[in-house]
């Protein structure tokens, strides 16, 4: 008998979707996709007042969680730190009976402006995009989440001139469609840098 197959939650949080090159064509590809769940936070909560009875049972509903944003200083934009304060409560997402996430899937699929040796110790930004998202690992860690290894665009700035968008979004269709049907082989995928640089490896026959 076949595995029943994951259904994915993409939360998706662009402040300045008109002026968004990558993100935004992500979201509509998800948004295409039979499987998948897609919220836009910044829509949804144009004053910041979350549901957080209806966002905990979108997290209960789903199998796989995915936040999708450009990284704003090294972090989320402003309405996804607020869905994380809000949202993961005690007793929901973790401490006494907080046991809602656990053994859930979460990624971050993100886009960075900066090239990929700027995100070195070597490089501009001094961390890998890896050691930057570590507080966004360490949630889904009390939270008792698997953590994949981050899906990143990096020098989103350039990406369109460069002709680099549409095989992102492509890797993004292959790396959803292998999600939804068990396919990917989360355990390598736990263990890298970056995960869309390896996808071929990590998607199972």
């Amino acid at each position: 008998m076949p595995e029943e197959k994951k259904k994915i939650l993409v939360l998706f949080a662009h402040p300045a979707q008109e002026r968004s090159e990558i993100n935004k064509p992500l979201f509509t590809e998800c948004q295409q996709h039979g499987d998948v769940t897609c919220i836009d936070l910044y829509h949804e909560y144009p004053t910041f007042h979350i549901d957080i009875d209806k966002e905990q049972q979108r997290l209960v509903d789903h199998d796989v969680i995915i936040f999708m944003f450009p990284l704003y200083w090294y972090s989320t934009p402003a309405i996804l730190k607020q869905w994380q304060d809000l949202v993961l409560e005690y007793g929901f997402a973790y401490g006494t009976n907080g046991t809602a996430l656990k053994g859930k899937t979460f990624l971050c699929a993100i886009s960075a402006g900066g090239s990929e040796d700027a995100y070195q110790e070597a490089g501009y930004n001094h961390f890998s995009i890896r050691e930057l998202l570590q507080p966004l690992e360490q949630t889904a860690s009390l939270t008792g989440m698997e953590y994949l290894a981050p899906f990143v665009l990096f020098g989103s700035r350039s990406a369109v001139e460069e002709n680099r968008v549409h095989e992102h979004i492509n890797q993004m269709h292959q790396l959803l469609n292998a999600l939804a049907n068990n396919k990917l082989d989360l355990a390598q995928a736990k263990s890298l840098p970056l995960l869309n640089k390896n996808l071929a490896t990590l998607i199972q026959a």
